[in-house]
């Protein structure tokens, strides 16, 4: 609008309508899609009536590259769960095709400026490499008898983290980035544990239901009672990626002193992701607060705050181990059956790992990813690796990648552990980012530990968010920076 010109004699989108031309393209554009409908199905007609929201989408995905970054955190969600509703054979590549969008729309966005990869070139992009490196080498190991099931399995084990990590480092790069990334990890985890009530009190939809017919009752119906799995791939999932966004909100929440809307909203959270963990009935997810309290309390470094919450840590285990209370209630219960060490099913898992150690001794890189467990049956329906449940994340990679594979993975996560703990507790010195930072640190050691129980680590949508944290934690100065403007960080050169 020029300087001079009177604001009532602007014309606004509206007066466009004025003109009978938009009109009769838009009376056009819902004609075809009831056409569509009443020929093709509402599947054609409802998606003629989505491409403008889809092309609006990919005008921003292009114009704004972090929008596709933001996109795989969403999909990590939805996507295995979908595969209930919608048979398109192959649905988790659309998790690489986002991937690969979101690059491309980098390139095409910085492309007269060229894309300055310094912010990528991190210890942690080396890591993510170099364990990349080493699953692509899995493809030709002497074990491997199936390509497709190293397809299958290599992307959420080691493609997704090698892809996720640059982008985290080139993307999110402000507060504000950062706290849209908490934001939307944190609506993701009150729409799963809202739809896990939902599941749990008016019951599962049709799709769900044949889903549990088809096998999933096995694991998901335990003596008449639903293991509740929201929308997510299953059960075991479910728990622990709550568990987790859990332990992340409620750390923000204290960090959001003078913002009473977050502290709220990731309070709010906080209790949801807890709830959502306890209806799921998975065992191991309690270890994912309790590991995360353990080394929050550490970054602490407060001898009260360590004592008080050792005391807390101390009645929980009681409350589990040595009292009956609240045993009528079925989560409770199943929960507790995590403390006993005489457990059937923990007995089993025991057993089998027996079983791999004697078939591993020999093979130090393993049988080959995406050759173990239940899953390989797909490939490889009479070999004995997929004969022989891993139930653990680590157990599973010992048994697709052998002990090399194992001992090189766990040397990247506890790196990630231990270089990020002495960046918050000694060169961090703005304390909400030093919380924050503790957030991610804190919830990505809880899954660690559950991660022993239950291959949660590398599976969506939990393995995007600790790829995503692996890249924050180990380069917080680009937000500890934006509290003392015009000074040398100390970050920068530890």
């Amino acid at each position: 609008m020029s300087k001079y010109q009177n604001p009532y004699e602007a014309k606004i989108g509206a007066d466009r309508l004025n003109s009978p031309v938009p009109i009769i393209a838009l009376l056009l554009f819902v004609a075809i899609a009831v056409f569509l409908i009443d020929n093709s199905g509402l599947a054609a007609g409802v998606g003629l009536l989505m491409l403008p929201f889809i092309l609006t989408y990919l005008i921003f995905f292009f114009k704004y590259p972090v929008v596709g970054f933001y996109s795989t955190i969403v999909l990590g969600y939805i996507l295995l769960g979908s595969a209930r509703y919608v048979k398109l054979g192959q649905i988790g590549l659309a998790m690489d095709g986002i991937l690969v969008m979101t690059y491309l729309a980098l390139i095409f966005n910085r492309f007269r400026d060229r894309i300055d990869w310094t912010p990528a070139k991190k210890d942690i992009t080396l890591l993510g490499a170099i364990w990349f490196g080493y699953a692509m080498f899995q493809a030709v190991n002497p074990e491997s008898r199936s390509l497709a099931a190293w397809m299958s399995g290599m992307r959420g084990i080691s493609m997704y983290m090698f892809l996720m990590i640059p982008l985290a480092l080139l993307l999110i790069d402000t507060r504000k980035k950062l706290d849209i990334f908490f934001i939307i990890w944190g609506l993701m985890a009150l729409l799963a544990t809202t739809k896990g009530i939902m599941q749990m009190t008016l019951g599962v939809d049709k799709f769900e239901k044949a889903w549990l017919d088809a096998g999933g009752a096995v694991t998901h119906i335990l003596f008449g009672k639903l293991r509740v799995f929201s929308f997510m791939s299953d059960a075991g999932q479910f728990g622990a990626n709550q568990g987790y966004s859990a332990v992340v909100a409620l750390i923000i929440a204290f960090a959001e002193k003078k913002r009473l809307k977050f502290r709220l909203f990731f309070g709010l959270v906080a209790i949801m992701g807890l709830y959502g963990m306890i209806i799921s009935g998975t065992r191991g997810a309690i270890s994912v607060p309790l590991g995360g309290a353990i080394l929050y309390f550490i970054h602490r470094k407060n001898k009260y705050v360590m004592i008080s919450g050792a005391i807390v840590m101390i009645m929980g285990f009681i409350f589990f181990k040595y009292t009956t209370i609240g045993q009528d209630n079925q989560q409770i219960r199943r929960m507790r059956s995590a403390f006993d060490p005489n457990d059937a099913s923990l007995q089993v898992r025991l057993a089998n790992q027996k079983k791999l150690k004697i078939y591993l001794a020999s093979r130090p890189f393993g049988g080959g990813i995406g050759h173990a467990g239940v899953k390989a049956q797909k490939y490889l329906p009479n070999a004995f690796l997929s004969n022989v449940a891993t139930d653990s994340w680590y157990v599973l990679i010992w048994a697709e990648q052998g002990i090399v594979g194992l001992l090189l993975h766990l040397f990247i996560l506890f790196y990630v552990i231990i270089r990020s703990s002495y960046l918050i507790m000694f060169r961090i010195r703005d304390p909400i980012v030093r919380l924050k930072m503790s957030a991610m640190a804190s919830g990505m050691f809880g899954v660690m530990i559950a991660s022993y129980g239950n291959a949660v680590l590398g599976t969506m949508p939990t393995g995007m968010l600790i790829y995503t944290s692996m890249a924050l934690l180990l380069s917080p100065e680009k937000f500890d920076v934006e509290a003392f403007p015009g000074e040398k960080q100390e970050l920068k050169e530890s």
